[in-house]
């Protein structure tokens, strides 16, 4: 079997967060609203109706292109591409496509890898169609929502690049505030375009393009399977057709949809109705200032602390991270230092591992949704852990406790003492409970067991001074003052 190289590049199409839709005043938002619910006469192609610009969709889409390490185009003009199909009432889709808002930038790969963006502009969307055993359905809701299209240059070559680049655009385009990143609900949606070449062949291969892929693991699977159909009929003497191509997740395979030989003429011209987007140096400084603190630099900065692979599970859950950095922050207030010293990393990484093992457990991920625990209730959870006044399992209980409504307002003390998990320290409390036990006729065989050698009873006789405290002592403390009494 001859060896290929896969060349990948990627268009992805970002909705917007805006209120209303790019050139009409109704909402945006249709994901749970009726079909046809969300439009206007604008939407639907009324003859005589007139698109205004909505000015907050060219903020963020400066705001994403600054996300995307870019160059903005201080003047962005709009173009007609017409094309017939049911969804696009007016029978012509406006877009971007001579002098887009966004010039060329690049997205930094987990690896260090940088993918080249050739370009992003704005668009309109189209409705969506839904076939049906003879006959279709056409919802217009998303008609006319504000769209960043991103594309990148062919920088990619294995289906794993592919994913770890979509995810990364993806958290780009969160962190910066772009979109509400709703994969499920199509607020990124990845047009991937695949070809292979016999590895040093100076030529590309005849290339693909999978529409419509909604998770990053798609796209994986996707490229995975192209490039293996592929590389079977070149192996085979048979030729790729360039065509477009549909993902079908259940069964893991793509299939033909329409042939792409011939470059279709979309007639393009400049909008009439739309006058030029020009902006200022200011305004584009104004959108810098509200990006807030990129997915890259926090990858940065928790690499400090907190091993690469929990790092990569945070990434994708900016309110954790942001309560990551309010924490340090918290932390060097309270120690009145600048930057982190060897013993704060170490708080921040045991906040980091309770929100990896603890809140993202299956069984825990349902807290997401409700309010975030205060800075100071978690630097009071780590300092009460370091001054073994909670154990482990207690310091669990105690974090997942910051989630109850009830319990959210409370000190992180108060909620301790509420559960009961406040270990005991006062070693001379400890050393009567000790006493008691090492007293009682059931304890005196492991006790002479223990003096001949045998270690290992040392945690029966642990357990039951355990039990006699309630479970609130604290169980190094008790090893210590039994061992010394036992020699």
């Amino acid at each position: 079997m001859t060896k290929y190289l896969p060349t990948i590049g990627i268009e992805c199409h970002v909705q917007l967060c805006t209120k209303t839709k790019l050139f009409s005043e109704v909402d945006n938002d249709a994901r749970l609203k009726e079909p046809n619910s969300c439009v206007s006469p604008v939407d639907y192609g009324l003859p005589g109706m007139l698109p205004r610009l909505n000015h907050q969709a060219v903020k963020l889409a400066v705001r994403a292109g600054l996300a995307l390490n870019a160059e903005i185009n201080l003047e962005s003009r709009f173009d007609r591409k017409h094309y017939y199909y049911p969804d696009l009432p007016k029978g012509y889709q406006i877009t971007q496509m001579f002098h887009p808002i966004i010039g060329a930038g690049y997205v930094e790969l987990p690896s260090g890898q940088q993918v080249r963006i050739e370009h992003a502009h704005l668009e309109e969307d189209a409705g969506k169609q839904t076939h049906e055993a003879g006959y279709s359905l056409v919802d217009l809701n998303r008609a006319g929502t504000p769209l960043v299209e991103i594309v990148s240059m062919p920088d990619m070559h294995s289906a794993a690049e592919a994913r770890d680049y979509t995810k990364e655009l993806w958290r780009a385009m969160t962190y910066a505030g772009v979109t509400y990143g709703d994969l499920y609900n199509g607020n990124m949606r990845f047009d991937v375009n695949i070809s292979i070449a016999p590895e040093g062949s100076e030529q590309l291969g005849t290339r693909t393009e999978v529409k419509n892929l909604n998770s990053f693991r798609s796209v994986e699977r996707a490229v995975d399977y192209e490039v293996k159909r592929q590389a079977k009929l070149l192996d085979k003497g048979e030729k790729v057709v360039q065509e477009t191509r549909g993902w079908n997740d259940a069964t893991g395979e793509t299939t033909a949809q329409r042939s792409k030989e011939e470059a279709q003429d979309y007639r393009y011209m400049p909008e009439p109705d739309i006058p030029p987007i020009r902006l200022s140096e200011t305004d584009v400084a104004e959108q810098r200032q509200l990006m807030g603190v990129q997915p890259a630099a926090v990858r940065q900065m928790l690499q400090e602390f907190v091993p690469t692979d929990i790092v990569e599970v945070l990434l994708d859950y900016k309110a954790l991270v942001e309560k990551l950095l309010e924490l340090k922050q918290c932390l060097c207030g309270r120690a009145k230092v600048e930057e982190l010293t060897s013993e704060l990393k170490g708080q921040l990484k045991k906040v980091a591992n309770l929100f990896a093992s603890v809140l993202l457990a299956e069984e825990n991920t349902s807290l997401l949704n409700d309010e975030m625990p205060s800075s100071d209730q978690l630097a009071d959870l780590v300092e009460m852990n370091e001054q073994k006044l909670l154990s482990s399992t207690g310091t669990k209980e105690v974090f997942l406790k910051f989630y109850d409504p009830e319990m959210h307002y409370k000190t992180t003390e108060a909620i301790a003492k509420e559960l009961g998990v406040v270990q005991e320290n006062d070693l001379g409390a400890l050393e009567a409970i000790v006493d008691a036990v090492l007293a009682k006729p059931e304890t005196q065989k492991a006790q002479a067991e223990y003096k001949a050698g045998q270690e290992k009873v040392l945690g029966f006789l642990v357990g039951q001074v355990m039990k006699a405290s309630q479970g609130k002592a604290n169980p190094s403390a008790v090893q210590e003052i039994l061992r010394q009494k036992l020699q």
